[in-house]
């Protein structure tokens, strides 16, 4: 199939010679040519340029022309943080925060993680695959192109597997480009509360093995914190987890400075993640780390947590990266162009800077962005053209709005339905 995009107003975050992630003052600069043209061939990017340019194609037969007239063009976002196989909502615990229960409360009573875990115990794996689908049509239709998604609502040898073989299974269904993340360190179970030690031998010696023998993972990650698991622990867990061929991720510095983003550093993370109690030196080893910093607006905005110091973290040279967290308990939402929006207006990331953190740093985030996050020759064709707007800052400006118009994944138009 051939797609020839014409008369764009804004081709926005183009390269000619791609990179893997954009960092400290770089994150200001977004590259975008006004007046472009945008080809597509099959599932990969095929060119692009100014419309003064665009006769270098003509003599290509059997295409669909689309006019972007007044309208920009943008990579699909690369949402690189969800849990977005999970069964039943929890708005019955928003209630309780907004009645002055805290998360931890909550959770000490059997509530959050513990809660979706009963619930997912008794889903079947095609329910969860139906309500996932949903959801995944729901964040295509906001922009979202490459997904990263979570287990962790498991929590047992059979759950956890269940969750990540839904995972594989949406992978063969879903358009987006997905990665599958091994996250059975997301609590402790009730029934291991007293003995939390052969937990992580179950996650290690049960869990792992299994999950490397079926190829149910990519990452596997760890919620580093408070009454969860601590550095040390998570360190052990990751390491495992690598054994296992699953790259290393962390929650972490979410509800406290717990140690999880020095873990992270230890042990060669991909991204550590929320970051609301992040210091100077967890910045320091970031600084001298691969590991890309993640920031999570909407789980933050939800829970009503400190925001985390993404300003200082970008002066300080490090490359930071968005995504959703779209999950029932605490970031109900897979919205990126929202998440945009409380960037700017909460971290004082200007709109540069979180087009980049939303694309192709956040495409590092999932080992993508040689493929995925920006519009380049080889690229995969997962883009999205706006309706009618003045230029790419209307998008975060525009916050609670969805201003996406048109889809396209891997070269191919989407009907939204």
């Amino acid at each position: 199939m051939k797609i020839l995009i014409k008369n764009i107003k804004q081709l926005v975050q183009v390269e000619e010679n791609s990179r893997l992630k954009v960092a400290g003052i770089d994150m200001k600069n977004l590259p975008c040519i006004q007046d472009a043209w945008l080809a597509i061939e099959n599932d990969t990017i095929a060119g692009f340029g100014k419309m003064d340019d665009w006769e270098g194609i003509s003599d290509w037969t059997n295409l669909t022309i689309i006019d972007a007239s007044d309208k920009i063009v943008m990579p699909s976002y690369c949402d690189s943080h969800t849990h977005i196989v999970f069964a039943g909502s929890r708005e019955g615990e928003f209630v309780d925060r907004i009645n002055g229960l805290t998360y931890e409360q909550i959770f000490e009573r059997g509530g959050g993680i513990l809660n979706s875990a009963k619930k997912l115990a008794d889903a079947s794996e095609d329910e969860l695959v139906k309500s996932a689908l949903i959801r995944l049509n729901e964040i295509m239709i906001q922009g979202t192109g490459a997904v990263e998604i979570k287990s962790g609502y498991g929590l047992s040898v059979e759950s956890e597997l269940k969750m990540l073989r839904v995972i594989k299974k949406l992978k063969t269904l879903s358009p987006l480009t997905i990665k599958a993340t091994f996250l059975g360190a997301h609590a402790v179970p009730t029934e291991y509360k007293n003995d939390k030690r052969k937990y992580i031998d179950l996650l290690i010696n049960e869990m792992m093995p299994k999950i490397a023998a079926e190829q149910l993972a990519d990452y596997c990650d760890v919620f580093c914190e408070k009454n969860y698991f601590t550095k040390e622990e998570t360190i052990e867990i990751l390491t495992a987890g690598k054994k296992h061929g699953m790259s290393p991720k962390v929650h972490a510095e979410q509800l406290s400075n717990s140690g999880g983003v020095l873990a992270g550093v230890e042990v060669g993370a991909i991204s550590v993640d929320h970051l609301e109690f992040v210091g100077e030196t967890e910045i320091k080893a970031l600084q001298n780390s691969n590991t890309i910093p993640t920031i999570l607006p909407g789980a933050a905005f939800f829970l009503g947590l400190p925001h985390p110091p993404a300003r200082k973290m970008i002066d300080s040279g490090l490359a930071v990266a968005i995504a959703s967290d779209f999950n029932p308990g605490s970031s109900p939402s897979g919205n990126m162009n929202l998440m945009l929006s409380l960037g700017c207006i909460h971290y004082k990331m200007t709109p540069e800077e979180v087009i980049n953190a939303s694309t192709i740093n956040s495409a590092y985030a999932m080992d993508l962005s040689k493929t995925h996050g920006s519009i380049a020759i080889g690229k995969k064709a997962n883009i999205f053209i706006t309706k009618e707007i003045p230029g790419y800052s209307f998008i975060p400006y525009s916050f609670g709005s969805n201003l996406v118009d048109t889809i396209i994944i891997n070269g191919k138009i989407i009907e939204k339905k």
